[in-house]
Formats: C-alpha cells, structure tokens, sequence
C-alpha cells in the first residue's frame, strides 16, 4: 500500500511542475544557447550522394569529383568511396562510408554584390541590393583577383558583380560578370 501511495505522491508532484508556465525570458534563454553550427551542414544518406554535389570530407567542404560504389560483401554493407576537392584551398580529400550511413552536407548560399572597388591586397568593397556597403572580403585566388582588376579598370558604363558563396561559414568569390548600371 505504501508503494502505491509513494508513487501517487511522486505523480502528483511531476504534475505541479509540469504545470507551471514557463516565462518569455525563460524561453529566450533557451533559443540563445542553441548551437549555431548545426545550421552550417545538413545530413544525407551516402547512398544518394552524387558526382559534382558538395560534401564535408574530414571537416572540409568539398565538392564531390568521383564516386565509387562497392557491391555489398557476405556480412557487410555496400561502401561508398567518396573523391573530393577543397572548394577553398583545391586540395584532393577522400573517405569511405557505408551507403547506409549519414554523411553532412554543407548548406551553401550565393548571393551577389556589386564591386565598388578593390585594395592591393585583395580586399574589394562590395553593395548588395538593399545598399549595404562591405569591405571585409578578401579574393585569395590570383586568376579571379587579375579578373576583377582588369574589368576594373576598364572603361565603360557597366556595373562589376562577384557571386559569393558561403559554405560552413567561408566566403568564397565564385565568378565575375558584367552587367548594366
């Protein structure tokens, strides 16, 4: 009889907690401390991965070059072995998994500016469409860096946008083109 008497007890003592309401502060408290890097890849099956598609292979975002698939031994799974290239440095990564596992997939985000200009050193001031001003990136790859200087310096009535992707949090400039003021 005590048993029971205990456990009505504890019940109702759960119900009182639960039943509080909980404060606007409280709750604001909780969003805060949420991870913010948990937004940076999303999960996907290594079964559906596909050949050009992006991937993060030993932490670095990669874009997919090659996939090989194995055929499943006697007690195993089938392997999927990934060939990937560092969208930042170009460098080659590689990683084995089973199709059935979850690999991360980086969430990746363009958007396009307008140069104003570019320093030596390679950072350019940028305006995106509601006319903010920026001068916080940097171009590291000489090709696009020669590319942005030439159409910079060239006379004519055109505006220069640069398409940056963002990827694990890494800004890239992606490609140049020219378009009407």
């Amino acid at each position: 009889m005590k048993k029971n008497f205990r456990a009505a007890k504890n019940f109702s003592n759960r119900q009182e907690v639960e039943n509080t309401p909980l404060s606007m502060d409280s709750c604001m408290d909780d969003m805060e401390t949420a991870d913010a890097e948990a937004s940076l890849t999303t999960p996907v099956k290594t079964s559906a991965l596909r050949k050009n598609e992006f991937v993060v292979l030993q932490g670095h975002p990669c874009k997919i070059i090659d996939l090989a698939t194995s055929r499943p031994g006697k007690h195993g799974h089938a392997k999927v072995h990934i060939f990937g290239r560092d969208v930042v440095t170009g460098k080659k990564y590689e990683d084995i998994s089973p199709s059935s596992h979850v690999m991360n997939v980086p969430v990746i985000k363009q958007k396009e500016y307008i140069v104003v200009d570019m320093g030596d050193s390679g950072f350019l001031s940028l305006i995106d469409n509601s006319g903010y001003l920026r001068a916080d990136l940097r171009v590291t790859d000489d090709v696009m860096k020669k590319t942005i200087a030439n159409k910079i310096d060239k006379p004519g009535n055109e505006n220069i946008i640069v398409t940056v992707m963002t990827i694990l949090g890494i800004e890239i400039v992606m490609s140049v083109k020219t378009g009407v003021k």
